[in-house]
């Protein structure tokens, strides 16, 4: 299945049209949480045409701090109002001491850090009564590391026992930037937990620089890793994030039919063997 993040610039046309196909929708929680009006009977609408997924932003998983049970309550009602089976958070942090930086800031590569972000996520999923996804996130320098990303990310998912959403872009982005090998990194991961992908495009603003803005469309190299990566996992809900430049809705589907036939080429194969 290929979905594609609901925004309210191309609602409608998800709702009611025909250009844009999507075998199911992502929800940010945040955005439409006890949402009324107008809007409120669009999500009921578009919840009636399309199975729904749900994206956090704002647990702040990597935060210091508790956590927000009334923030985790609002969740629960909402994943459970809407029928969504899978909920995923970013590896990440977002506030400490309650001021909210409305970014995804990256947790430390440590030992310590492995064992608070753990035992949160187990706290979290007890309260849900479910496993979560855990995305590993795009990052501009490291913090305080003392191990590489991918055992820092392995032994969080391993330790808590929840399960991977991997994104593509943020692997490529990150790759990029740091110096590593993208497949190498993918390989080192826990693949067997993978239950999502997010795929996106981005930004190249220097020559050793590139900015992950789910604004513009997939470039081939992301395409070629995607190709490569689905190729080890099982079969997997595969999302197109766009956050904004909306105003080509045919490119935005030509992404999903190009994301829905590579899927295809490998993922039919697995299920016939099957």
């Amino acid at each position: 299945m290929i979905g594609l993040g609901f925004r309210r610039d191309f609602s409608k046309e998800l709702i009611e049209g025909d250009l844009l196909k999507a075998d199911f929708i992502e929800f940010a929680p945040e955005n439409w949480m006890e949402v009324g009006g107008q809007w409120g009977r669009i999500v009921k609408e578009a919840t009636e045409r399309y199975p729904v997924h749900a994206h956090g932003l704002s647990l702040s998983i990597g935060s210091p701090e508790e956590l927000d049970y009334d923030f985790l309550g609002r969740i629960k009602t909402f994943l459970k109002e809407y029928g969504i089976d899978v909920y995923s958070e970013h590896l990440s942090f977002a506030k400490a001491a309650n001021a909210h930086i409305y970014d995804l800031l990256p947790v430390p590569f440590r030992e310590d850090a492995v064992q608070h972000v753990a035992k949160r996520i187990r706290q979290v999923q007890d309260f849900l009564e479910r496993k979560i996804a855990i995305e590993n996130v795009s990052y501009y320098t490291p913090v305080a590391a003392e191990m590489d990303e991918a055992t820092f990310i392995r032994s969080v998912v391993e330790e808590a026992d929840c399960n991977l959403l991997l994104d593509v872009n943020n692997v490529y982005v990150n790759a990029f930037n740091h110096n590593y090998d993208a497949k190498e990194f993918i390989s080192q991961l826990p693949l067997e937990r993978v239950v999502y992908l997010h795929m996106a495009g981005h930004e190249q603003v220097e020559p050793d620089l590139i900015i992950d803005t789910h604004g513009q469309p997939i470039i081939d190299p992301v395409y070629d890793l995607f190709d490569w990566c689905i190729q080890r996992i099982k079969p997997v809900p595969v999302l197109l994030e766009r956050d904004f430049n909306y105003e080509d809705l045919e490119q935005m589907q030509d992404e999903l039919t190009k994301l829905k036939n590579i899927s295809k080429k490998h993922w039919e194969v697995t299920y016939a063997e099957a």
